[in-house]
């Protein structure tokens, strides 16, 4: 079975094919388009019309690159940076009539829930008790679990481009009182979701997403080319001495340092603060580097529980309308009960 899942973030817009035989999910072919959402939305603004035309290009362009390596349509779900805009179901509509692809939005809570799934398997059993963190552009997700799914998770706004936008706007390098500003704000966000990490003591605890990838390398890890399966971690030591680094310089110059991209230099200090803020304050003093996140919780959760779940994902979208959903209304979705 040939499987595909398009992921629509703040920068990118992701493929994955990947054939499901024997419960794995495994990769015949990656593909991306770079679309920049963040820079055309501001956090929790509306997405402008012609962000909609190059999305509905992209995903267009994702569904004929999974038909042609032989895949159905594509799972797809687009995260925080459209699930946070008012006229988010306007633009999942209009993705759907112009592409055909059923395109989703996934709760904050859904997406830490996937991307533990993710983690889970790709850790194995052996991992014990398990933290997840995942940093994105809108949010932050936290999880927690002994078993397949979290027993705990949180999803809060504390991505590294909404943050970037409210403390470091124009600022460039930012300021030490937008700093001190920043990690304020993170640590009362996380007061709760910490002490809650704290008290389950999890006995590995990993890191997903670009943002974590790309500290990672900073810090001292391999470089992507190396392949999946080298161990790569990130301490927090080194990456309160990394903040200290990045906060010297211009985004123009931290992007020629290893690890951090061009598209993501802007909002990589921002990315490093929450990050380091959550780890000190959940008494994590390393994560590991995990390469499965979301995109492949949702091709496993399709592969160990089947297609009815998906579905339920999306049906409806064409039929909700701005009055029967919240500015940032996702379509609902019911995970089963974590196992133990």
């Amino acid at each position: 079975m040939r499987m595909s899942v398009v992921d629509v973030g703040s920068k990118t817009v992701r493929l994955v094919v990947a054939d499901a035989e024997g419960g794995v999910p495994l990769p015949v072919h990656t593909a991306k388009w770079r679309m920049r959402l963040s820079e055309q939305v501001p956090p929790g603004g509306h997405v402008p019309d012609e962000a909609v035309r190059q999305l509905c290009d992209a995903v267009a362009a994702a569904a004929r690159t999974a038909e042609r390596w032989g895949a159905a349509t594509p799972l797809a779900f687009a995260t925080a940076v459209v699930r946070s805009a008012p006229n988010c179901q306007d633009v999942l509509r209009a993705v759907r009539a112009a592409t055909g692809v059923p395109i989703c939005t996934l709760p904050g809570e859904v997406e830490a829930e996937l991307t533990f799934l993710g983690a889970r398997r790709w850790m194995g059993w052996r991992s014990g008790p398990l933290a997840l963190l995942d940093i994105g552009g809108g949010s932050l997700e936290v999880a927690f679990g002994r078993g397949r799914l979290p027993d705990f998770v949180a999803s809060l706004p504390l991505g590294a481009n909404r943050l970037t936008h409210e403390f470091f706007d124009g600022q460039d390098p930012p300021s030490p009182e937008s700093i001190k500003a920043l990690r304020r704000k993170v640590r009362h966000q996380l007061r709760d979701v910490s002490a809650r990490i704290r008290w389950e003591g999890p006995r590995t605890a990993v890191a997903t997403s670009r943002t974590f990838q790309q500290l990672s390398r900073l810090c001292g890890s391999a470089p992507g080319r190396h392949g999946p399966f080298v161990h790569r971690e990130l301490r927090c030591a080194d990456l309160g001495a990394a903040i200290t680094r990045l906060a010297s310089l211009p985004a123009s110059e931290r992007s020629a340092l290893p690890g951090i991209s061009a598209p993501r230099a802007t909002q990589s200090l921002a990315g490093a603060l929450v990050g380091h803020t959550t780890m000190k304050l959940a008494g994590l003093k390393v994560v590991t580097i995990c390469p499965w996140a979301i995109r492949e919780g949702v091709l496993l959760r399709h592969i160990e529980d089947g297609p009815a779940w998906w579905s339920e994902v999306t049906r409806d979208v064409e039929g909700i309308g701005s009055a029967g959903a919240s500015a940032a209304g996702p379509v609902p979705l019911r995970i089963a009960a974590p196992a133990r």
